[in-house]
């Protein structure tokens, strides 16, 4: 019988893969975000509020848009699109970072209300892709109510890892080793790299092809 949501076998390893690699991939805009933002408003306990304020909601509102898009014939492709778009979201912050904060710094001196708006301005769409991944990629893998729980368990906690590992990646080795732009240049091209190889090797082949 045909699984209705198209999660055939070899499907799952690409759900785990996009859903880890996208927790690591927000942590790490997470944190560059809060290193770009330092040298114009400061790193106080206002300025991470506000990292971690746009990010949260932005999360929130990806998991309810991912799990209402996921209704709608799910498919591994649409899966690594959303992580495509959530990638090519982070490049107007390498291209006008500098910019942006710029701007902002000019109208305002409040920490509290740049850096609040600066991270609307460059993180909060990334930030809402990216929280779509996880619901779609669960939706994917459940095939059944009994297997639900079990399925969302794995995939939280792949995703969960993931975020452990870019918090502790870019923190720790990263942002010692590279420029702000070259990691999120470099987490981008892997997201898009992740994207189009599962997209690739998922497609559904024409009826009569050689397997």
């Amino acid at each position: 019988m045909e699984d209705p949501l198209g999660a055939r076998r070899g499907q799952a390893p690409w759900c785990y893969a996009v859903a880890g690699w996208s927790g690591f991939f927000v942590m790490l805009v997470e944190l560059i975000g809060g290193r770009l933002i330092a040298p114009f408003f400061g790193s106080s306990i206002y300025v991470w509020g506000a990292v971690i304020f746009v990010f949260m909601l932005g999360l929130a509102i990806g998991y309810l848009l991912g799990g209402l898009w996921s209704r709608d014939n799910p498919t591994v492709a649409r899966l690594c699109a959303i992580l495509a778009a959530a990638a090519v979201a982070t490049l107007p912050i390498v291209a006008f970072g500098d910019a942006a904060l710029n701007a902002v710094f000019d109208h305002t001196g409040d920490p509290r209300t740049g850096s609040l708006l600066t991270c609307f301005l460059l993180f909060f769409i990334p930030s809402i892709l990216s929280g779509m991944v996880s619901p779609y990629a669960v939706r994917l893998l459940v095939r059944d109510e009994a297997s639900s729980g079990r399925s969302a368990g794995y995939l939280y906690f792949v995703s969960t890892v993931g975020s452990s590992a870019g918090t502790l990646m870019t923190s720790f080795y990263l942002v010692l080793w590279f420029e702000v732009n070259t990691i999120l240049g470099a987490g981008a091209a892997i997201s898009l790299v992740l994207a189009a190889a599962g997209a690739l090797a998922t497609r559904k082949k024409p009826v009569g092809a050689p397997a």
